[in-house]
Order: C-alpha cells, then structure tokens, then sequence
C-alpha cells in the first residue's frame, strides 16, 4: 500500500523493535523509509449527505476496522466529508482525495462511490463503496474497487405490510429519478407486488423540494400506506413526510431501524451499523496488503429484521399479530 504515513516517533520505533525481537515469532512491518516503524494509512471517507442510516455506515465502517486490528490514530488517520446531497461536491471530494493521494476512498451511497471511483482510477486509489443497493446498475462491480451492497428485503417488507394492513390493495413510493439505488428498488417492488395482492403507485422526484408535492399526490391517489425506500432526497425529509401521513391517517412503512424511530409504522430492513462493520472489515484486508478489491467481490447482508414503533401504531390504530411482536424490535422511545 503506497503512501504510508509515518507517525512513531523514534523512542517508540526503538521500543517496538526490541518487544517484537524478544517475542521473534512476530514480524515488522516497515514503511519506505526503512525504520522498522508501522505505516499509518491515510482514509478518505466521503458521504452523501447526512442522515441516520448513512451515520450509522460510517460509525460501523470505522468499528469493522478496529474489529479487524486497526486502530484509529495509531494505524490509520481518517479524512471524512460529508457532501450535502450535492453531486458537484462528491466530485470535488473526490478530486481532493485524489490530490492528497489518500490510501482508500470509501464512498457511502452510490453519488458518492461513483465520484470517488472515477477521481481514484488515473492513480489506481482502491474504492470501497457501502450503502449500494445496485452496483452492477451503477458500474462499481469491476475495477479497483469493493463494498457492500444494501439491496431492500422487498419481499420482507411486502409480506409485512400485507399482515398489519390484510386489506390494503395500494402501497405507494416517493423515489429520485436520478439515484440509480432508488430506481432499481421501485422496479423489484413492481416485480413482487402482485404476488401479495398489492399495486405500486410509484413517484418521481427530482429533488428533495418537489418531496412534499410527491406525498400530498399519493395522499389524493387514495394509497393505503407509504412503503420508504433508502433514497437520500426522501429520508432527509422523512420528518415532513410523517406529518403529512400522519394527518391523513395513512402508515409509513421504514427500510431500516432509523426510520422506524423517527415515527414509521413498521419496517423489514436491513441494520446499517452491521453493514459498515463488515465493509470496514473488507477494507482492513485491502490496507493491509491481505486481499485486493479485486479479489473480494462486493457483499451483500442476506438477514433482515423486523422494527416496530408500537406509538405510531398505536396511533393509526393498527393491532400487530403476535408473531411479529414477539420477533420484531421495538423502536418506539
């Protein structure tokens, strides 16, 4: 791995040199200046915008490294942005990742993975992406880079909202048209729907503005309940959204546990903390020389839970069935 940063001052060097010859089954290892210190490795996280489930990627990409021996401060050093939803500042982060020739980009969500790819690919600058629901979709399979994919348990979430809602006929979804994530999830719930008696009333948005316009929509189009999606425009303002709903008596479905807390009904999704944790655990392997992104196919979580926020179910006077109260998490505070 190029670019080690060298961090050990010289008495520490000396110490470690003497321990490990006392022990002589362990090894060195050295950075280009030949001291026999440890490299320290330098990470460039960028992520798309701020919100509970891209958080909780990012705190569990930095546990998986620790999990795998790396420790933050002595082994490697973090350069985390945060894009704010702007596609032009992925790109500029991207470009300035680049720049400082950092030894990893990780990109969470898919805007974010896809501007670090193509500023890391002239010097070769190994990629791990987290929080992709379609990296084949977005170009991100093959090359220097790897991660974790966070593709939705549709069929979970249909088979749950058909048992708290067993007369529903209408599931309606707010998407971006230009996230590459949302689009490949909308398309896999018009597959399956059908085959648990329900329609897909779908709306595109382009930006998190036109949201509000998308929900009082779906509200006249008569839909029994809102299925979320992982889509960043939306979930940023999940809040507004509830309010809407909420008024108009119609349940929110949540993808993962996050939004179950802000106020969703229920939810089938996936647990982000454990996705980061194993996406830190690739990376580690790739730092430390054991594995290439190239040789680590991306991964994809297979287990999903059940989250339940028994207020807001309470509240639209929706009765859940034994089974899935005993399984389920709750969520409410």
């Amino acid at each position: 791995m190029k670019n080690f940063r060298n961090f050990v001052s010289a008495a520490l060097a000396l110490t470690l040199t003497l321990s490990l010859a006392a022990c002589g089954s362990q090894e060195t290892t050295s950075d280009d200046s030949g001291d026999g210190s440890s490299p320290k490795y330098l990470i460039g996280i960028s992520q798309y915008g701020q919100h509970g489930s891209l958080d909780n990627c990012r705190e569990g990409f930095l546990q998986g490294l620790e999990e795998a021996g790396l420790k933050e401060g002595v082994d490697f050093e973090v350069d985390y942005r945060n894009a704010d939803f702007d596609d032009t500042m992925t790109t500029q982060i991207g470009d300035a990742f680049s720049a400082e020739d950092v030894d990893l980009m990780v990109g969470i969500a898919t805007n974010s993975a896809v501007a670090c790819f193509n500023a890391a690919e002239d010097k070769d600058i190994p990629v791990i992406f987290t929080a992709i629901t379609d990296p084949v979709g977005a170009h991100l399979d093959s090359g220097n880079i790897t991660g974790t994919s966070d593709a939705l348990p549709v069929a979970g979430q249909l088979e749950l909202i058909r048992a708290l809602q067993p007369d529903a006929d209408t599931v309606g979804i707010i998407y971006t048209t230009s996230e590459p994530n949302s689009v490949y999830s909308v398309g896999i719930y018009e597959d399956l729907a059908a085959d648990y008696g329900f329609t897909i009333d779908a709306v595109g948005v382009t930006s998190q503005a036109e949201v509000p316009q998308a929900v009082d929509q779906l509200i006249a189009d008569g839909v029994d309940c809102l299925s979320n999606l992982t889509d960043n425009n939306v979930v940023g303002v999940l809040t507004s959204i509830l309010e809407k709903t909420d008024e108009a008596g119609i349940p929110v479905y949540g993808s993962e546990v996050e939004q179950v807390k802000l106020g969703c009904v229920a939810g089938a999704g996936l647990d982000y903390v454990q996705l980061g944790i194993q996406t830190g655990k690739m990376a580690a392997k790739v730092l430390t020389g054991e594995a290439t992104c190239e040789d680590l196919p991306y991964e994809t979580i297979e287990n999903y839970g059940l989250y339940i926020n028994s207020d807001s179910l309470f509240a639209l006077g929706i009765t859940v069935p034994e089974d899935i109260a005993q399984s389920a998490q709750e969520c409410a505070e």
